[in-house]
């Protein structure tokens, strides 16, 4: 079994006031752990309740260091873990190691101070969601969504204050916008730059963990497809050699008349090769 590498780290620095976060990944409750042929969900390292297991393991932490790189996830997560941050009453000031997008640049407003090297972004969008149903349930799915849009607003227009209002923020939102370090502290959604380029070694060996998992991926299915190929070789019948032409004989002998040859079986077609042939 290959064993889980998780992306949430805590660290106890020799401070025992100070405690060091990192969220890296997907924010999500629980993540799916790749051992091969079979896997298996466990409780995430990004979830909210997690962050309140190790909250809770040190009360008496007066400085909280949350260092992030993630590209977002689970809304309900991620609200979570704003509100569990948001009110515990320790200093806290986060980090943006590579990017913060999406739900995880809303955790990132839950600190009292944002610090973005200069090669560092922000992803802020709109909301989304699946629905299905009758068109009057659509209709309400996406009042909803609205609803829900307006709320998380609310975070990034807290953090911002007058920096920032709500019709340029909807704007931002929008557009799907990637916003620079530089551009973060004029929008109130950033405190400072720093100067001098992150250490992209930790995004490095995320996306690392990443391509490995595609590259397992992969395998097992060219495997699989190797071996459905193989067995449908076995179970085709081959295709029956053709006679060769007979010698025409001048003076036939008078006969019967000959029966007519039976056509040749034809190859059985397997939709499950198919469905493989391209792998």
């Amino acid at each position: 079994m290959r064993p889980y590498k998780p992306m949430w780290e805590v660290k106890q620095q020799a401070d025992p006031g100070v405690l060091d976060l990192y969220i890296y990944g997907y924010v999500e409750d629980e993540t799916y752990v790749d051992d091969g042929w079979l896997g298996h969900w466990v409780e995430s390292e990004n979830s909210a309740n997690h962050l309140r297991q190790v909250l809770s393991e040190h009360p008496n932490v007066t400085q909280i260091n949350v260092h992030i790189n993630s590209r977002g996830g689970s809304v309900v997560e991620g609200t979570a873990i704003y509100n569990l941050l948001k009110r515990h009453a320790a200093h806290k000031t986060a980090y943006i190691d590579c990017w913060a997008c999406s739900i995880a640049s809303v955790i990132a407003m839950a600190c009292d101070e944002v610090v973005m090297p200069r090669n560092t972004l922000m992803f802020l969008h709109e909301m989304s969601m699946v629905a299905a149903g009758t068109s009057a349930q659509l209709r309400k799915a996406a009042d909803d969504l609205e609803i829900m849009n307006a709320t998380g607003r609310s975070a990034y227009l807290l953090k911002a204050g007058d920096k920032l209002t709500e019709e340029r923020l909807i704007e931002i939102e929008a557009a799907e916008t990637w916003l620079t370090a530089q551009e973060c502290v004029e929008l109130g959604l950033a405190d400072r730059v720093e100067d001098y380029d992150s250490d992209m070694t930790p995004a490095q060996e995320y996306f690392k963990r990443a391509n490995q998992n595609l590259e397992l991926m992969l395998q097992t299915h060219q495997q699989l497809s190797a071996q459905l190929r193989q067995l449908t070789n076995q179970a085709t019948p081959a295709e029956p050699t053709p006679a060769a032409d007979p010698v025409p004989n001048p003076q036939p002998e008078p006969g019967p008349e000959p029966t007519p040859p039976a056509e040749p079986p034809q190859p059985q077609q397997n939709t499950i090769l198919n469905l493989f042939s391209k792998i």
